[in-house]
């Protein structure tokens, strides 16, 4: 389910009507500066799709009539989620669009969630900005690795978060730790971790990643 905070409001947002023209799209567009906004029904409530700032740039060049309306080149009318999906569904539905379309329980227009705060959200859950340490450990799939992993870590401190990638070559654990974590501590943590035979990939120093930003 989405996190209600990050959605963007109809009140909040710069929408256009589906009777208003080409021409009205792009004044709306260059005047707030923005690549697309939502295309409403006449009552305000049902998305009808997006329309992209390029796609006017590029019917106006070619000659096209700024008179028709603004459906002609209505974009994404099927790109909508619901305010109750999984996150799942909300990450591959969002991943190649500017924002995607929220709809509430009623099938009406809700507002946005945008791609930068779906981003951000991934980025607060990680604790890149409180963290101490990021620890690339290579999985695998024997029965409580997983738990294996933790026990070992909380030894010495609690995990910030812990999230599991599965690129191509070989799955991984991303572990942060907090930011009380001093160097020695970690090199007692990789130490036990080693012991173990647990494969350390990698560990990224997050104060020094802040200063690179």
């Amino acid at each position: 389910m989405i996190i209600k905070e990050l959605i963007q409001t109809t009140d909040h947002l710069t929408t256009i009507s589906e009777n208003a023209t080409l021409a009205d799209a792009l004044t709306v567009l260059e005047d707030t500066g923005y690549r697309c906004i939502p295309i409403l029904d006449k009552s305000g409530t049902i998305f009808r799709g997006n329309i992209y700032k390029m796609h006017l740039y590029r019917h106006k060049s070619r000659g096209g009539d700024m008179t028709l309306p603004v459906t002609t080149l209505l974009k994404n009318a099927t790109k909508f989620i619901s305010i109750n999906d999984d996150f799942f569904t909300i990450f591959f539905a969002i991943r190649d669009l500017p924002y995607i379309a929220v709809l509430d329980e009623q099938k009406h227009f809700y507002g946005i969630l945008t791609h930068n705060h779906l981003i951000n959200m991934l980025n607060s859950a990680w604790n890149v900005q409180t963290g101490s340490y990021v620890i690339t450990i290579k999985a695998n799939e024997e029965r409580g690795f997983l738990v294996t992993v933790a026990k070992e870590i909380t030894r010495y401190c609690q995990i910030s978060n812990i999230i599991t990638l599965n690129p191509a070559t070989e799955k991984q654990l991303i572990v942060t730790l907090p930011e009380d974590v001093t160097p020695q501590l970690l090199a007692k943590i990789t130490k036990r971790l080693r012991k173990k035979q647990i494969e350390i990939l990698h560990v990224e120093d997050l104060k020094q990643v802040a200063s690179r930003s």
